[in-house]
């Protein structure tokens, strides 16, 4: 049997704009797909033709992934299992949103067109001036209607047609019900919303051109995990933010959408909400409200590089390697002390990156992973900042998620890995010798390069916050008589004291300790075409530009009096070219202004890609000419 529309598809939506797709009277609703194309925001728009009426409509984002694989194909036939009808302001049109489907047929050979049959006799009615054609088979003849004669109604001309003279009450009358996230966009009407609060931010004054005034955001969530970011300003701001109750699930209707501005947007959706005065906000307060699932994009350890100072939050997944314990941090903006702990995770890509925790997470979901540390526990992160502290680092946010051994494939297949050879693999921070290849993180490598008298001719630079610069340089010289290293705690890595009787005491850990390792701090003259400067390197930086660790080279300098060996390693690291991400700030040493140039991460040249950059730079300076 040759699969085909169901007749009346079109009218029959009109009809219910908004139906409960779960109750038994939902319609069979197979349309053709026409003039299938891609919008600028990765949504798909096309025409629903049902043979006698045609209907523009989208799909949503979450479908985008049917029609690039071709299961969703111009001319193919869907099934449409949940939709939602919008009314497209100062227009008489309605738009579909098609928020499910099924697909029932590949391409048709042509567009579907309606024929109209007598249903006693079984032929084609004849209309007025229509040619006779005599069938060479027996049986009635077939009439060609006329192109010229065939026209098409919009579906709001059609729809106004049949329920126009319906009175107002019964039109109100039909039913409401919830849409989901993913159905929204800003030419919709009316609409109602069930969804959680997943995060609460503080309320902010704020002071601009046009006045003072306050504002908040929420982020809601639904039952399918979508998200939206939602903000109010002023008497609304005050009228909702006690309100809202973080974990607590509401209702939202007469709220307005715009297209989401991907600067300051913090969860993954094309458009943002406003609630104004207006705005209704109803808690959902029935037996058996639903907890909304945690939706992640994970991305891999050693992908993290793009990300680095990014306002893009970015979620990861990671066997947990090591835990530090709960250290006391001071703000410098108000001398508050809050409480940090250290995780260090690792996945597939054989990387490790260091995660911090802050506040309620450092000492809740922090001390349950200490306390498990030993069964290498997988955790999921969602909402992370990326920094660039030791090159790439992570930092929770008051909004971020962590779920401990999630039961999702990602995690059992994470767990497999590391169980069956994960475990005895080595592993290399994500920051140590970052690849200057732009999926690995070399975007922070060759973006911002400048030379060194670029930055030491600037002694402004960094006097609001740190600037961070890429440079191409050499190490010229390394003073052998600095104090190259310290005794840091072996748990922290925060400096250590000798305490009385024996033993090392840690401030952080506030606790004695037999042992300790050596770390670097030291400082080195850098030097490209340009000029030199002094660059301070750290533990991880420093081991990668003199080839071995702070233990090493201190049993170096201990093996002969005259120290050759030690002089002779600490010249063997110079004149080795290397890529510098460098952060620059100011600072006052003996009442006088200098700069400090920290190295934030270094990695060996790749000819090739520095080649390739060269050329994108020579053919800006002839394009500019």
């Amino acid at each position: 049997m040759m699969k085909s529309v169901s007749p009346d598809a079109i009218s029959k939506m009109m009809a219910n704009p908004s139906p409960d797709s779960s109750s038994d009277d939902y319609p069979e609703i197979v349309v053709q797909v026409l003039d299938l194309k891609l919008t600028g925001n990765s949504r798909f728009r096309f025409v629903a033709n049902d043979g006698k009426m045609k209907l523009d409509g989208m799909f949503p984002s979450s479908l985008s992934s049917e029609v690039n694989s071709g299961n969703i194909q111009n001319l193919g036939l869907i099934r449409i299992v949940d939709y939602t009808l919008n009314d497209i302001p100062l227009k008489n049109k309605k738009y579909l949103i098609v928020t499910k489907c099924e697909v029932v047929s590949p391409p048709l050979e042509a567009e579907i067109v309606d024929v109209v049959k007598n249903e006693e006799a079984g032929i084609l009615l004849k209309p007025k001036q229509d040619m006779k054609v005599k069938s060479h088979m027996q049986g009635p003849d077939i009439i060609l209607k006329p192109k010229q004669e065939t026209f098409t109604k919009s579906a709001a001309q059609i729809f106004h047609e049949q329920n126009g003279n319906m009175a107002p009450s019964a039109r109100m009358g039909m039913s409401r019900r919830v849409h989901p996230l993913v159905s929204l966009n800003p030419y919709q009407g009316n609409w109602t919303i069930k969804v959680r609060l997943t995060n609460k931010g503080n309320l902010r004054n704020y002071k601009n051109a046009r006045g003072e005034g306050c504002v908040f955001n929420v982020e809601l969530t639904d039952e399918d995990g979508t998200q939206i970011q939602a903000t109010m300003f002023n008497e609304s701001a005050k009228k909702f933010y006690d309100r809202f109750q973080l974990g607590k699930a509401y209702y939202i209707s007469k709220g307005t959408l715009r297209v989401a501005n991907k600067q300051f947007k913090t969860v993954a959706n094309d458009y943002e909400m406003t609630l104004n005065e207006n705005s209704m906000v109803e808690e959902a307060s029935e037996e058996g409200t639903f907890i909304p699932e945690t939706k992640f994009n994970f991305i891999p350890i050693d992908q993290l590089g793009p990300y680095v100072n990014n306002s893009e939050l970015v979620d990861v997944i990671g066997v947990v390697q090591s835990v530090s314990p709960t250290m006391s941090i001071r703000r410098k903006s108000n001398n508050e002390t809050i409480p940090k702990r250290d995780i260090t995770i690792a996945d597939e890509s054989k990387k490790t990156v260091v995660v911090s925790l802050w506040n309620d997470l450092a000492t809740t979901i922090g001390q349950e992973l200490l306390d498990i540390a030993d069964q290498s526990p997988v955790i999921a992160i969602k909402s992370l900042k990326v920094g660039d502290f030791q090159g790439v680092s992570l930092s929770s946010l008051s909004r971020s998620v962590i779920v401990v051994n999630p039961e999702t494939p990602e995690s059992k297949k994470l767990k497999s890995w590391y169980d069956s050879e994960g475990k005895e693999s080595p592993m290399a921070s994500v920051g140590t010798g970052l690849s200057p290849s732009s999926k690995s993180g070399g975007r922070s490598m060759y973006s911002d390069r400048v030379s060194i008298s670029y930055i030491t001719s600037n002694p402004s630079l960094g006097e609001e916050k740190p600037v961070f610069f890429s440079a191409k340089g050499y190490i010229s010289f390394i003073k052998p008589d600095q104090s190259m290293w310290y005794r840091a705690c072996k748990t922290c890595n925060k400096k250590v004291t000798e305490a009385i009787g024996s033993g090392f005491w840690c401030e952080g850990c506030q606790k004695n300790d037999d042992q300790c390792n050596l770390r670097y701090i030291m400082v080195a003259k850098v030097a490209d075409a340009s000029g030199e400067a002094m660059l301070s390197f750290f533990n991880d930086q420093a081991e990668t530009v003199v080839g071995c660790s702070a233990e090493e080279l201190d049993s170096l300098k201990s093996q002969e009096e005259d120290g050759t060996p030690y002089q002779m390693k600490l010249k063997e690291a110079t004149w080795v070219p290397h890529l510098f991400r460098v952060s620059v700030v100011p600072q006052e040493y003996n009442n006088e202004k200098r700069q400090r140039i920290t190295v934030r991460t270094v990695a060996p040249v790749d000819y090739a890609a520095e080649s390739r950059f060269l050329l994108e730079e020579i053919s800006k300076i002839k394009g500019s000419h």
